[in-house]
């Protein structure tokens, strides 16, 4: 810093983020030519929820490290029942949440066999949708159904919708990954359908 004299370096530098640089920039929040100077490569690592092979690799090696941190001399094992958990979960938090849970349940365990699997410490007998607030579970009845051909085409296409989220989203007990099968979405496209039907949701007057 204040040098007159040049200094030579080698280095390498690796940004990373979550953000669309490209949607940033175009709106004047990311300088171009800062995004030309990062763009000599770009890589894109997928979530975890798509490396589904790596899900229980690193359940273990954080177990196993989480066991030994608290002096335990026992190799923490995953029953059945909590591998189908960790397993069918879709891991919004990616590898943060997975490495909170599974030390969570490591610590909670009286024993090294893991059968508890909690995702949400601050859990409530509620279901909690993706803003926060409660999710009432709903049983759709046919007296609840409208009358869709009472309604205009984008009053009638909103309500559609919103009683197949309500029917999949019971049917699948309120697992996401399960729900955006059912509805033939991706895990993104639901999240966006439940921010848009959260007010909906959440009152059952609406």
């Amino acid at each position: 810093m204040g040098g007159s004299l040049p200094v030579e370096v080698d280095v390498r530098l690796v940004g990373a983020t979550n953000a669309d640089l490209l949607d940033l920039t175009a709106r004047g929040l990311f300088k171009r030519d800062l995004l030309d100077r990062l763009s000599f490569e770009v890589l894109f690592l997928p979530p975890l929820r798509e490396r589904e092979g790596d899900i229980l690799l690193l359940a273990d090696h954080f177990a196993r490290r989480m066991a030994f941190e608290l002096g335990r001399e026992e190799t923490p094992v995953f029953s059945r029942e909590a591998i189908t958990m960790i397993e069918q979960y879709a891991w919004p938090g990616n590898v943060r949440e997975l490495k909170n849970v599974v030390e969570r349940a490591v610590y909670r365990s009286d024993s090294a066999r893991i059968t508890a699997i909690d995702f949400n410490p601050f859990n409530s007998p509620y279901k909690m949708p993706l803003d926060g607030a409660p999710l009432r579970e709903i049983t759709l009845t046919t007296q609840e159904q409208p009358d869709l051909t009472s309604l205009c085409l984008k009053d009638a296409v909103k309500s559609l919708e919103l009683q197949m989220l309500k029917m999949a989203l019971e049917a699948s007990k309120y697992n996401q990954k399960k729900t955006a099968e059912k509805l033939g979405l991706t895990y993104d496209q639901l999240r966006g359908l439940l921010k848009k039907h959260a007010k909906a949701l959440q009152d059952p007057s609406v």
